[in-house]
């Protein structure tokens, strides 16, 4: 089970982003994906292919060949997504999943068959702006380097919140929700003392 940080608990004045402004920026490297995850991707390809961008409906392109070792992965390896050219993007690439519309073809995938909307999103997509700390607890970097990004997946915000209260719906995927709202009572607990 994940754990967080301290600093997902502390108020700050940072919202996130949305895809009429972003346009998808967090896509535009691709993606380490858990090698479990790219073969339940890959058995899936009927479901996804109708919703990838053009050209990109060939299963055996959706993954390059790097992999690398990842102790925070459920099977300790990761395969990495293709990235392809998007002159859309300031980067010039992004992942093969981002469509034209900036939406995930995973995500738009698993939603358009009844599923969850993460049912086929890999673990650091749904994680992303978030990030593990070297002890594995689900944490936001303290340099606030994103808010220096064009496009970036976080904002400055008039107002402060918890970031456990901004990432809501990816900690409780991600957490489970007894542990979310254990996490949260703590968090209101100590506000109110």
């Amino acid at each position: 089970m994940r754990t967080l940080s301290p600093r997902l608990l502390r108020s700050e004045p940072l919202r996130r982003c949305t895809l009429d402004d972003c346009h998808g920026a967090c896509c535009i490297y691709g993606v380490w994906v858990d090698t479990h995850e790219a073969e339940t991707i890959l058995a899936n390809a009927a479901l996804i292919i109708p919703h990838m961008p053009p050209g990109a409906a060939d299963p055996a392109t959706w993954f390059d060949d790097r992999k690398d070792v990842d102790k925070f992965s459920v099977s300790g390896e990761v395969v990495h997504s293709r990235v392809v050219p998007d002159e859309s993007q300031y980067s010039g690439s992004a992942c093969i999943f981002l469509r034209q519309d900036y939406k995930c073809a995973l995500q738009v995938a698993a939603d358009a068959n009844g599923l969850r909307p993460w049912h086929f999103k890999p673990f650091y997509c749904i994680l992303h702006p978030l990030d593990l700390d070297e002890n594995g607890q689900i944490t936001l970097e303290e340099d606030n380097i994103l808010l220096t990004e064009k496009a970036s997946c976080l904002r400055l915000s008039e107002h402060s919140s918890t970031l456990l209260e901004t990432f809501e719906p990816e900690l409780r995927y991600l957490m489970g929700d007894q542990a979310y709202c254990e996490a949260k009572s703590s968090k209101d607990n100590s506000a109110s003392q």
